[in-house]
Parts: structure tokens; sequence; C-alpha cells
């Protein structure tokens, strides 16, 4: 009865207990939807030691959360020489966000999506098809190739969308597929460095309306 009692205090705390204010920057919208997903009752139960589908589900926006950071940490070196860096912003329509907008210095626009994989599997690409092991996670790029064509759109330039990846090895360090390019997390900064010396097909640095156009994303 006194564990009982014990479990029904606790569970009136949590509910008073705010899981966390929603912040802007590098993670801001993943870490949110984590906190939404952690209701009292959730985090009662991970207290105790009960796995719930929610908690498996905050547990992975977390580590997403947490993936961006890292990857924002990464790319504070180029913020610093003058690219344009910006983290975690809403799409012109729908309800996508883009982790990561880099543009270098010559006007090169890169949309990168950080991702954090089991390190047990290796990726790789086998008859167009990307494997993580002997998965087929195809689909898993949909997101991008998505956010890098409605970038383009906007900007009216290019877009060389890159995969961050954290954990999974890539197979040969570089992959390629349908114009996505994924690369370990340790190289982000030299690819996107010699990538970003080409001359960009641009009138005008497109930095300025990047900002203006992509704001912080709220998710809806």
């Amino acid at each position: 009865m006194t564990h009982v009692l014990i479990l029904v205090a606790v569970a009136v705390v949590l509910w008073y207990i705010p899981a966390g204010r929603q912040r802007h920057g590098a993670g801001s919208s993943a870490a949110a939807q984590a906190r939404r997903l952690r209701t009292p009752l959730v985090r009662l139960a991970d207290l105790v030691g009960i796995q719930t589908a929610r908690g498996r589900q905050a547990q992975q926006w977390a580590a997403g959360a947490a993936g961006e950071k890292a990857t924002a940490a990464r790319l504070a070196p180029l913020a610093r020489q003058g690219w344009t860096v910006l983290h975690d912003r809403a799409l012109l329509t729908g309800r996508a966000n883009v982790d990561h907008l880099v543009i270098s210095l010559t006007g090169v626009v890169f949309v990168v999506d950080s991702k954090l994989w089991s390190a047990r599997y290796r990726l790789r690409v086998v008859g167009g098809r990307l494997l993580h092991g002997s998965h087929d996670v195809t689909e898993r790029l949909r997101g991008i190739r998505h956010e890098a064509r409605c970038v383009a759109e906007a900007l009216g330039c290019p877009v060389i969308p890159i995969v961050s990846m954290q954990g999974a090895p890539v197979d040969g360090g570089e992959l390629v597929i349908d114009g996505i390019r994924i690369i370990p997390a340790d190289r982000l900064l030299p690819v996107l460095r010699t990538l970003g010396r080409r001359k960009a097909a641009v009138k005008q640095h497109p930095g300025k309306a990047a900002a203006r156009l992509f704001a912080p994303y709220r998710r809806k």
C-alpha cells in the first residue's frame, strides 16, 4: 500500500512539473517533440522502469535532437568564418523542417540532414538502394530530397543535399544515391569546404534571403 501511495504522489508531482520549454536552435523541434511525448504517465513509467511506446518514441526524438546539436557544433567554425548557417528551419509550406541550411561564402547552398543510426550495421548502396545492414532504408532519404527541392525552389538556385551520418559506418567513406551525399559526421566540414569553393550559379548571395524566408521551426 505504501508503494502505491508513493507512486501516486510521484505521479501528481510529475503532472505539475512541465517537461521543459521549447527553445530555438539546432534540435529544438525534435527536443520539443520528445518533451510532448513524455507525459506525466510516461515519465512515471520511465521512473519505475516500464517501457512504453511513447517512451521509446521520446527517446528516438531526443536522440535526433542530440544528433542535430552535435552537427551544429561541427558547423560552428563555418559560421565564424562568415558562412550562413541556419538550424532547424521551417519550409515555406507543409510541416517539414530543415535540420541545417548552410551557404558557403561563394553562395553554394547545402541542406544537411543529421542522422544517428546504429553502429552495428554498415551503410552501403546495392542496386541503387541504400542498405543499413540488410535493411532497405532508401525511403528514409525521402525527407531530405523533399527539403532540398523546396529550398531550391524558394531560393531559385541549386541545392546540394548531404546526410551527416553518426553511428553507422559509411561504406567507402562516402555514398551518393539519387544525388544525395551520405558522409560520416567527422568528414562533414572538409566535404562542405571542398564543395563550397565552387562558384555558385547565383547573381546575389542567397544568405539573407534564406534567413528571411526560412523561419525557426515551430511544430504545428
